[in-house]
This record gives C-alpha cells, structure tokens and sequence, in this order.
C-alpha cells in the first residue's frame, strides 16, 4: 500500500436509508494528503467537510474527513448526517483497520477522504448508522483490492443499472 491511492465505492442498503460511500486513502505525504487538508481548508456552502470521530475529541484512525455529498435539506437531515453517518463512517474505518484491510502501521502515516451520500429523505437512524458503517469498510476493503475487476467492468457494460435509474433494454 506504500505510496500508492487507494480509491473504493461501496452502495448498500435500501431506499432512503441507504449509504453510498466513496474513499480515497493514501500517505499523508502524497496526493491524498493534499486532498485532505485543501479539503478541510476550503468548504463550501452546505458542505463543511469533518474529521470523522468515534466520539467527541477520539477520532478515527487513520484521520478520516468526511464529506457530505448532499447539503443538509433541513435540521433532521443534518443531525443523521453529523450524527448516525458520521458514527456509521467511523465505526467502518475502524472495522477496516481492526480487520487489517488498512494495515496498523498506516493508522499514522495515512489519511482517508471518505465522500458520503445521506438521502434528504432519511428517516431510520440505526439503519443509516449500520448502513453507512457497511459501505465505509466495503468501500475501503474494494480499494484495497482494486475492485472492481475491469473484466467485470467490461462485462456490465451494456446493462447499466442503479437505485435511481436503469434503462429499458
């Protein structure tokens, strides 16, 4: 893993409660590190990127900033995504590290981007927690592993589909 990006996808659940979760992890001395902290320093409106925590003033290691993909819609929509989300994210990350998908030696030197999708229509706390805390380890054990193969690139390629739209063949 030593100099290189790792960069994984992961889509699990249902409906609103689903959690789609992007990673990028690498050195804090290369791209990904750059990333971070221009990230961290830059925010925009309705996306104000974090450090992920276990609990307040314990962050996860390696240094995880999460980033919202969706502006909070309303008061409820921002506590699932500062509160299950964030947790569910941080729980992944530690699971990951726990698991040995991120190697302990990589806990200090590495820091990962973590871009997250909460629906606006969210409305199970547990089920965004769990949901976000699967797709967080799954989305760095496929980065770890280079997934997805490109022969099953290739192979789907002419039958597209996602929660949102698949087209009529």
């Amino acid at each position: 893993m030593a100099g290189t990006l790792q960069i994984g996808e992961s889509f699990i659940g249902d409906g609103a409660n689903a959690a789609h979760v992007n990673t990028v992890l690498g050195d804090r001395e290369g791209p990904a590190g750059v990333a971070w902290a221009t990230a961290l320093a830059t925010p925009s409106a309705g996306h104000v990127p974090f450090v992920a925590v276990l609990r307040p003033s314990l962050p996860v290691k390696p240094l995880t900033l999460f980033v919202t993909k969706a502006a909070p819609a309303d008061d409820g929509h921002g506590l699932l995504i500062w509160g299950p989300a964030q947790a569910g994210v941080a729980a992944g990350v530690a699971d990951a590290l726990a698991e040995g998908v991120i190697p302990l030696e990589h806990a200090d030197s590495h820091c990962l981007i973590a871009a997250v999708w909460v629906n606006p229509a969210a409305d199970d706390a547990d089920a965004v927690f769990a949901n976000n805390r699967l797709s967080t380890f799954t989305a760095l054990s496929n980065g770890a592993q280079r997934l997805p193969s490109t022969d099953d690139v290739i192979a789907a390629r002419n039958r597209p589909a996602n929660p949102f739209y698949t087209p009529q063949s």
